[in-house]
């Protein structure tokens, strides 16, 4: 047999190969085609070991076999490598795909609480509607400030994270249904109208901006995308387009659990800066920078990493993770 000459022939399917074995993650098509290219280039090996012998050709081959046999052999990569796709590509592509939901929850809900806001403040009797004078003048001169500072901040970071998730992730989970997440949104958003609107009437709105915007910025961003995620799968059986309501579903609601387990770390920052530097001695403007570095990094990581991997075809569908990290037994 010519070496040179089946080398020559063959090569293309080796480097085929050796592609394909160093993909972090493969698609359907690509899962099939690593299979039958192992295949095809297992018969090379056999056919050089057993014609014409040569020992470092011999010894690329078995690599190359090894190396894509581990690729396709249906054993998940590591833990790390998980985590690291997961939020390289797939929370991103999630948020990204779904962000004129979320955009639109969070526009309405500004919106709405800055008319609602200066309703209240237009109108003085509604306030006693809200508490006593007595309650008002305890949130204004101490429960407000206080609130941020009462706990030891490890535990409070912890209180603040825990609440949060649980917040947004009912935010997803009732999202099935629609109105509930309404009223969520419509709950919260009158809590903070009504704080406020009681701290600017009584001269300390420089105060009541200066604890919230540093976590709040990042945090309430974290609960209009709960919201909006929860509205888009509500969305998805009552408007499935040409899916099934059972696929739409699936493939929206799986897409949904993953922007909860993403939500898990981006809330654990919010609870973290509400903790240690929202009532810290730092200036009110340094406090507030870092509430505003974190929401524009947050937006960066929607609109150029989200982009991204939306662009490659992800959807943030929990499923596609799955596709990319185990392929069929060869």
């Amino acid at each position: 047999m010519d070496l040179d000459a089946y080398v020559s022939a063959h090569r293309a399917t080796w480097e085929r190969l050796d592609t394909l074995s160093r993909r972090r993650r493969l698609t359907g098509a690509e899962a099939d085609e690593i299979i039958d290219t192992y295949q095809r280039v297992a018969t090379h090996l056999s056919v050089i070991r057993s014609s014409a012998p040569d020992a470092a050709l011999v010894a690329y081959l078995s690599a190359l076999l090894a190396r894509a046999r581990g690729r396709a052999s249906g054993t998940r990569v590591s833990t790390w490598s998980t985590f690291i796709d997961f939020f390289a590509v797939t929370f991103p592509a999630a948020l990204y795909r779904m962000r004129w939901w979320w955009l639109t929850v969070m526009g309405v809900c500004v919106l709405a609480a800055a008319v609602m806001t200066w309703w209240v403040l237009e109108h003085p009797r509604i306030e006693s509607s809200f508490a006593s004078p007595q309650e008002i003048e305890r949130l204004v001169t101490n429960d407000f400030e206080n609130y941020y500072s009462e706990f030891e901040a490890t535990s409070f970071a912890a209180r603040v994270w825990t609440n949060n998730f649980w917040l947004a992730a009912m935010c997803i989970v009732v999202g099935i249904f629609g109105l509930p997440v309404i009223w969520m949104l419509y709950s919260n958003i009158l809590n903070l109208v009504v704080i406020a609107s009681i701290m600017i009437r009584h001269g300390r709105g420089d105060l009541f901006f200066g604890l919230l915007l540093p976590h709040g910025m990042l945090e309430l961003t974290c609960l209009f995308v709960a919201a909006g995620v929860g509205l888009r799968t509500f969305w998805s059986w009552v408007s499935p387009g040409n899916r099934t309501r059972a696929a739409a579903l699936g493939e929206e609601g799986r897409a949904a659990i993953g922007v909860a387990l993403g939500l898990v770390v981006v809330l654990l920052i919010c609870g973290v800066i509400e903790a240690f530097v929202t009532p810290s001695p730092l200036p009110t403007w340094a406090r507030i920078g870092i509430g505003v570095t974190a929401w524009l990094l947050f937006m960066a990581y929607v609109f150029i990493a989200g982009r991204r991997a939306h662009e490659t075809g992800e959807t943030g569908d929990l499923a596609e993770l799955d596709r990319g990290l185990t392929a069929p037994t060869v």
